[in-house]
């Protein structure tokens, strides 16, 4: 895609403590930070289209390298004219390296310095992902910020198994590097990002920043958090995590999360998130409100009129009741599924609107006392 905008070009416009409002630009379009990447997983945010997505506020979604190289396959996508035309989304998109879910959904079956083999948890169908296959499978999609292949361990693996995985993920992150340079047009054109592993302990933390500051990429992500290790544990790292990484290139906290987490990560110096909190949730029932998460299934909003948040703008919000899609869910109407999805997208793209507001007034830590005393509240019946 020609354009006159730069590659990558991340510009810091304000800071609030340890928090930073910015603009990730790029030649598909800017990208507003604090940012939450909606996660479409087999090239579709499930239940919304993607100019909905659009409407909500989201500035870059999430494609997943292990899903679609197995369905339709990368060389298809490829074939058909990348992800963006495939989909029907022109704007940036970041690709996951496909290492957490060869871990977590394959049944593995060798993992070597080379890479992963694994079996496809759709047909048995055995495949082989390395540095230099993630980064051809992800060239191939055609995004925009690739991630960096790496290995993830259980923050409750034994401290010389979770530095070797962060030895190894640091060799991995050059052989990323170099496989995405030789990417022609593509590399010349996109991103790549490093990830940080290490697990719960700073020294293995440092460790990693030392290895990717010296290889050099366009941003860096913290990986290895959200994976059950629980709130405390997660801000105890992201306390000292962010600043171990290069303080003019973006910081991305994969697969986070809940608003709160959120908004504390934000407080910490993280610029760009991912999950698929909202789009699952609303599939399954929770809808996100300034008061705190609701279950619509629940028999106490059979007759309720009001909306499912009324401080939202969102379609969902403005043209039906808690009562209706209550019924819709209730009922396993699809309808239900993208209604609730469509308002959760809302929440979490407006709860980013107020951080980078906050951020540029100067009153984040107003802000988000205020969200944590809120969200967490019991909430009132409606009148």
């Amino acid at each position: 895609m020609a354009s006159s905008a730069p590659r990558f070009q991340f510009t810091i416009h304000a800071t609030d403590g340890k928090a930073r409002l910015g603009t990730i630009t790029m030649q598909r379009g800017e990208i507003r930070t604090p940012a939450f990447m909606p996660v479409g997983t087999a090239a579709t945010v499930k239940a919304v289209k993607p100019q909905d997505v659009r409407a909500s506020g989201a500035d870059i979604l999430l494609g997943n390298t292990y899903h679609l190289m197995l369905r339709p396959t990368a060389e298809r996508v490829h074939k058909l004219g990348g992800l963006h035309k495939f989909m029907g989304w022109d704007r940036p998109i970041l690709t996951d390296s496909g290492g957490y879910q060869v871990m977590s959904l394959s049944e593995l079956t060798k993992r070597s310095e080379e890479g992963i083999v694994f079996k496809s948890h759709l047909d048995g169908s055995r495949h082989m992902l390395s540095p230099e296959r993630s980064m051809e499978i992800q060239r191939l999609l055609g995004s925009n910020i690739v991630m960096a292949f790496d290995e993830l361990v259980p923050t409750t693996s034994p401290r010389e198994v979770q530095a070797a995985a962060m030895e190894r993920s640091m060799r991995w992150a050059r052989r990323s590097r170099a496989g995405f340079d030789a990417g022609g047009d593509h590399a010349e054109n996109n991103a790549l990002f490093g990830i940080q592993q290490g697990a719960l302990d700073e020294s293995f933390r440092k460790a990693s920043a030392d290895a990717l500051l010296d290889i050099g990429f366009d941003g860096y992500a913290i990986g290895g958090l959200a994976v059950g290790e629980g709130q405390e544990a997660m801000f105890g790292v992201l306390d000292y995590a962010p600043g171990q990484l290069d303080p003019v290139k973006p910081r991305y906290l994969m697969g986070v999360g809940k608003p709160d987490d959120v908004v504390g990560a934000v407080e910490r110096g993280v610029d760009m998130f991912d999950c698929v909190l909202p789009t699952r949730s609303g599939r399954t029932g929770q809808a996100f409100t300034r008061t705190g998460p609701i279950n619509i299934r629940n028999a106490k909003f059979a007759e309720d009129q009001g909306p499912l948040d009324p401080a939202c703008a969102c379609a969902t919000c403005a043209g039906w009741s808690r009562a209706y899609v209550h019924h819709l869910v209730r009922a396993g109407e699809i309808l239900g599924a993208m209604l609730m999805t469509e308002h959760n997208l809302w929440f979490y793209q407006q709860l980013m609107a107020d951080l980078r507001s906050a951020i540029g007034d100067g009153r984040l830590t107003d802000f988000a006392n205020a969200f944590r005393r809120d969200y967490r509240a019991v909430p009132k019946p409606l009148a």
